[in-house]
């Protein structure tokens, strides 16, 4: 059974009406690879305003379900610890270690002209970021990241906007988390492998 398409008259001032109203789509194309080292695998790593200050080497993680801060940003932020409130769960870190969190804080990060409310949970752990940004914070900001492109997309005030990431920090992070690893005996490893 074959379907008939009819034309449909359609008055145009409600069809531009209409075009106006679409909000526009968050993609990645090639375009957004231009000004970024490829290949690689770099974090996603940036800058945002967080409590009031410009914060480098903020982690944007979409696989972590909590946002955190370190001790850095912390101290940075002049928060005291009376500005903490209990967070009693534990997080398991990086290495798999179960970390006790000294607290939880909310705090508000800008992007741009964007201001979102976010609970971090405040750990007492090494890392090189001062931060980890997660899902709650792309969800709240209605944002997509991409690793590959080194971007964080979200609509504001009808348009696409981005925070773009930095490979270099990106990179000195990842060496100075590498050599702060302590070093395996090489008789250890030859053991291991028997």
């Amino acid at each position: 059974m074959s379907v008939a398409r009819l034309p449909v008259e359609v008055d145009d001032r409600e069809s531009k009406r209409a075009k106006g109203m679409a909000s526009p789509i968050i993609g990645f194309s090639d375009d957004d690879k231009v000004g970024t080292i490829q290949p690689h695998d770099d974090a996603l790593v940036v800058k945002l305003r967080i409590g009031g200050y410009d914060v480098k080497r903020v982690l944007v993680d979409q696989g972590s379900a909590v946002e955190v801060m370190y001790p850095d940003l912390y101290k940075g932020l002049k928060l005291r610890p009376e500005d903490l409130t209990t967070y009693d769960s534990p997080l398991v870190s990086f290495e798999g270690k179960t970390v006790t969190p000294k607290g939880l804080i909310r705090l508000l990060i800008q992007t741009g002209l964007d201001i979102v409310e976010v609970d971090f949970i405040m750990v007492d752990a090494y890392l090189p970021y001062t931060a980890i940004v997660a899902r709650l914070w792309l969800h709240a900001l209605r944002a997509v990241s991409s690793t590959l492109h080194q971007k964080v997309k979200y609509l504001s005030e009808g348009q696409v906007k981005e925070v773009i990431g930095d490979q270099l920090v990106a990179r000195q992070c990842m060496v100075s988390a590498i050599s702060r690893r302590p070093s395996i005996e090489p008789s250890t490893i030859a053991e291991d492998n028997l």
